[in-house]
């Protein structure tokens, strides 16, 4: 990273199908489909089949603090779950859950409103017999597929993820493959 260069932090708003890194790989796109600004990382990850806030920056440090577990950055979902949580579901959610790695961190769950969303594409597979709903989730760690794993662990699974913050930025104004710079101050951290 350029450390000589001023902090430079970058929203993006990750399609389904793109990759967390700038190279494609197997049927998935990379990042330079989308963004070309030279000497910028990502943040943190997204799975390719997840939709949402990417974060990208040329800041060593600022990167640590985004992705690092230890600084316990909140990162919150938007999930489409097949089925309705009840209220055990989401108490569960809020407690922490057993993974197969261990037990998760408490986070904040809730009940939502469907998002005013953009059209997937492919769209998200629906059975008529069985009904959908939208759980906001806020997690302050980041384990592999953890917000997949955390739903089917109290039994609804995931049909759609969207990452709708980390931290103080959020989605808002990103249509899906834009992206925005913000400023850093001088305390490292940015705002929109």
């Amino acid at each position: 990273m350029n450390f000589s260069s001023p902090s430079r932090l970058i929203l993006f708003n990750k399609p389904y199908g793109v990759l967390s890194q700038f190279t494609p790989e197997g049927r998935w796109r990379g990042l330079k489909d989308f963004i070309d600004i030279p000497g910028v990382y990502v943040a943190g990850r997204l799975d390719a089949d997840s939709e949402g806030l990417l974060l990208l920056t040329n800041d060593g440090k600022l990167q640590a603090r985004i992705a690092d577990p230890r600084y316990k950055m909140e990162k919150t979902y938007w999930v489409q779950v097949e089925g309705i949580p009840d209220a055990a579901a989401l108490q569960a959610l809020r407690q922490g859950v057993q993974l197969n790695d261990g037990p998760t961190r408490a986070a904040r769950a809730s009940l939502m409103a469907p998002p005013a969303l953009w059209e997937r594409e492919p769209p998200v597979r629906v059975r008529q017999a069985i009904p959908t709903a939208w759980v906001e989730l806020a997690i302050t760690e980041g384990r592999n597929r953890q917000v997949r794993r955390m739903t089917a662990a109290v039994g609804f699974p995931t049909l759609r993820l969207i990452r709708a913050a980390i931290g103080p930025h959020t989605l808002d104004g990103l249509a899906p493959g834009t992206c925005r710079e913000c400023v850093v101050p001088e305390d490292g951290w940015a705002s929109t």
